[in-house]
């Protein structure tokens, strides 16, 4: 193996460790517990430190997304070419498919510093002054969860964005004084799970949007079997295949998985990861071959065997099977409405004919027409 794959094989075995050392920390609120799940596309802070070496550095690199790759390939070369700090950049999409990457990508492609926050963290408008005032000319700013901004700090970054220039008051009431302050031009990229909750001013004032659509189960294999190689994991291409179906089309959960099924190749098998040893350890950790795991089957099986495949409303749902709505919304429901076995409707959810064929169950001839609607 050459240097930087010995490097990289390190990088991804400390955070591993450190990870396995942090593990059974209890989690707090229905995101954490979401993230605890294996086929989960949130990440804790200690699944980021695995990420980041696994992470491909340059665009040329970076499996998937092909037509976005191409737009941003243009930009930066453009950029690049005038000697001036490209457009600002908005990334949206589900989580784990690659937008704090992509902005990593860009600092490097563009040979410039990159400085790393998040929507949540700036609370008031002073402590986006702080970030923006220090900023060296052409540095990539990274805001994750845009969305979330402060409104202050919001209004803020308007005039940034378009002017590099920020007002920071000084005194309280009548006395009060706004003193302009120039800053040095900069490239903003904002990432964001949820765009339609980004205020026009904001969204209007990106040069460049793109959105990441879910990968093909041949660009997961890609990106496993180069990760098992960073991994030191010998993996075989029929394993590879199996474990990139199984992955609801996000390379967070591939590496996931391909993580969880390395653990128990090592422990009860020769350590290779073959198609056989692939479908038992996934069906140790409840992911079936289309990629469900035990809280969606469970919320498939409560619609149908329950409620006759609905409709009912979410939070009766959501107690029958135990969680917290939230969760059920945000983490169990677009994978399920995405391979069309759940319908959202102004009634409520509503199984569809491929959630009853997946419990091996068979439909009413009438739709459950005739079931009463359970609202909340």
């Amino acid at each position: 193996m050459s240097e930087a794959g010995d490097a990289g094989l390190a990088r991804a075995e400390e955070a591993e460790l450190e990870h396995r050392r942090q593990a059974s920390a209890p989690p707090g609120g229905a995101q954490e517990r979401a993230a605890d799940r294996v086929v989960s596309p949130l990440a804790d802070g200690d699944e980021r430190a695995i990420e980041s070496a696994l992470r491909p550095k340059r665009l040329d690199d970076f499996v998937g997304q092909a037509r976005v790759r191409e737009q941003l390939s243009l930009l930066l070369h453009s950029a690049l070419r005038r000697g001036r700090p490209p457009d600002h950049v908005l990334l949206s999409g589900p989580p784990g498919l690659g937008k704090t990457t992509i902005a990593m990508i860009i600092a490097a492609e563009l040979g410039a510093p990159l400085r790393i926050t998040s929507g949540p963290a700036i609370e008031r408008s002073g402590d986006l002054a702080a970030v923006l005032s220090t900023l060296s000319e052409g540095e990539v700013v990274f805001i994750d969860e845009i969305h979330r901004l402060a409104r202050p700090a919001e209004e803020m970054l308007y005039l940034a964005m378009e002017d590099f220039r920020v007002d920071i008051v000084v005194g309280k009431g009548p006395g009060a004084t706004a003193i302009p302050l120039d800053i040095a031009p900069f490239t903003l990229v904002g990432a964001t799970t949820r765009a339609g909750l980004l205020p026009a001013p904001l969204r209007d004032r990106f040069g460049f949007t793109a959105h990441l659509d879910f990968y093909q189960p041949n660009e997961l294999g890609i990106i496993i079997r180069r990760s098992a190689g960073l991994l030191g994991v010998e993996l075989r291409d029929e394993g590879a295949d199996e474990l990139a179906h199984r992955s609801r089309g996000t390379p967070r959960i591939a590496n996931r998985l391909l993580r969880r099924v390395r653990d128990y190749a090592e422990v009860r098998a020769d350590g290779v990861v073959t198609r056989e040893i692939t479908r038992t350890a996934l069906e140790l950790y409840e992911v079936d071959e289309r990629g469900l795991d035990r809280l969606d089957r469970a919320v498939l099986d409560a619609l149908i065997r329950r409620f006759g495949g609905g409709p009912v409303g979410l939070s009766t749902l959501a107690v029958a099977v135990a969680e917290e709505a939230e969760t059920v919304e945000v983490v169990a429901e677009p994978f399920l409405v995405r391979q069309g076995m759940l319908a959202r409707t102004p009634r409520g959810r509503v199984a569809t004919p491929a959630a009853w064929e997946h419990l091996g169950l068979i439909p009413p001839a009438n739709g459950g027409a005739d079931m009463p609607t359970l609202f909340d």
